[in-house]
């Protein structure tokens, strides 16, 4: 770990994100939303509805990396324009992933948060590039990735002048195949002891399964997330993407309840 500089920088001093009036790294945050954004219609729908759940921040897809190149790849402008209607209309940031280089800067006026996708984590060109942007940036872990080389990728982003990165643990690639994923929240503590930079967590991508949703949400705030993200849809079956593992506004709703209690809970015992 001798070669990362920046984020064991100032450990004790743990960065804090200012997102409007949302602070993250000291408030817990509750990202929603639909993993594309399909139309204006849906779009909105399920930004009130996670709004009124608790939701702090609007997630969609507008540019989706599909491992098919015949399955919806996104809307593209027309969706990130649909998502800035969303912010105007209910108030909430919006987080949403940028793929190439050549994109962040005129993204950086839809979007509140740019998130680099798992995929993406070792595009050093595209790390660069938003590392030159005032914008907070989300950076998931690649599947295969370690902690250390997911610190590194962080590094080129703090070392272009960016210091708002947001990590995100969405799950590794193991030999299981019941999950899509490997959760691993051993990565959340071990993100406290090695660096000052907030960390979430991606339930939904880490299992692609909806029963386990829940459980691994609570399981994750319990190791001490800083927030989590989270897929939902008005209508699952008939989504776009990832319908397998998208929440219903019904749902999302239950599960912000228990885990709002739950942070509660665990405020008190400390």
């Amino acid at each position: 770990m001798n070669q990362l500089k920046l984020t064991a920088k100032g450990i004790n001093n743990k960065t804090v994100i200012h997102i409007g009036d949302i602070c993250v790294g000291r408030d817990f945050i509750m990202i929603a939303g639909p993993c594309s954004v399909e139309n204006e219609e849906q779009t909105l729908k399920i930004a009130m509805a996670v709004k009124r759940a608790g939701a702090n921040m609007l997630r969609g897809g507008a540019f989706k990396p599909r491992t098919s190149p015949y399955s919806f790849q996104g809307l593209g402008l027309k969706g990130l324009k649909i998502l800035k209607k969303a912010r105007e209309q209910t108030g909430l940031p919006i987080v949403s992933e940028v793929l190439d280089p050549r994109d962040v800067s005129w993204m950086c006026d839809y979007v509140d948060v740019l998130q680099i996708g798992a995929r993406n984590m070792q595009n050093f060109s595209l790390l660069k590039e938003v590392g030159h942007v005032n914008k907070p940036v989300l950076l998931k872990r690649g599947m295969y990735s370690t902690i250390s080389e997911w610190l590194s990728c962080a590094e080129y982003i703090l070392k272009e002048g960016n210091s708002n990165v947001i990590l995100c643990e969405r799950g590794i690639r193991t030999f299981e195949t019941y999950s899509r994923n490997t959760l691993d929240l051993s990565a959340v503590p071990a993100i406290k002891e090695l660096s000052h930079l907030p960390i979430i967590v991606d339930p939904t991508h880490a299992t692609g399964r909806v029963s386990l949703i829940l459980p691994m949400s609570m399981a994750a705030v319990s190791s001490g997330a800083d927030g989590l993200i989270v897929e939902v849809h008005d209508n699952p079956e008939k989504a776009l993407s990832d319908k397998d593992q998208a929440l219903t506004p019904e749902s999302f709703s239950e599960l912000a309840e228990k885990i709002f209690n739950l942070r509660n809970f665990l405020e008190k015992q400390n």
